[in-house]
């Protein structure tokens, strides 16, 4: 993974799974080929009733017609800067890297399984967590077998890495 791009002006590389990136798309397919066409017909409608600027319908249309305008633009430029990391296709290896799905024992004796997605995946409900946030970098590189130590706000946890595996990741 080459993350040399990270602060130096440049535009970062989007690490994401394939299902990730197909979500990506699938969103703006929706908003390009469903949502747009819907408002712009809502909007020509509500501007051959008259006066515009007490046409809710009208205000209503043009100001969701620049949000998806806006999200589109923003789903592009994030697919451009994309790299897609399949976890299938990963060689076989016992050390934590973008797109693992980690078993752990948290400090507590909780246990927790997390997979490390890319910034646009993060869904903590299904421990979806970004490769940036605390919990993976401090993970990050780690071995099943190793104790990470992740220092937050309430001081440092001791974290037991159980196992790692490279997955489909939905």
């Amino acid at each position: 993974m080459d993350m040399s791009t990270l602060g130096t002006g440049a535009v970062p590389v989007n690490y994401i799974t394939p299902s990730g990136h197909q979500a990506l798309q699938d969103e703006l397919y929706q908003l390009v080929h469903k949502a747009r066409p819907e408002v712009v017909q809502v909007v020509n409608w509500a501007a051959g009733n008259g006066d515009r600027s007490e046409n809710g319908d009208y205000i209503y249309g043009k100001r969701r017609s620049r949000e998806i305008h806006r999200r589109s633009r923003c789903l592009t430029k994030r697919m451009e800067a994309a790299q897609v990391v399949d976890p299938q296709a990963r060689e076989a290896t016992d050390q934590v890297f973008f797109s693992a799905t980690v078993d752990l024992v948290r400090g507590n004796g909780r246990e927790q399984t997390v997979c490390i997605v890319g910034t646009d995946e993060i869904d903590t409900a299904r421990n979806k967590i970004s490769w940036v946030s605390p919990l993976a970098r401090c993970l990050m590189k780690a071995r099943e077998g190793d104790e990470v130590v992740l220092h937050g706000p309430d001081g440092a946890e001791y974290i037991d890495i159980v196992a790692v595996r490279y997955v489909r990741i939905d």
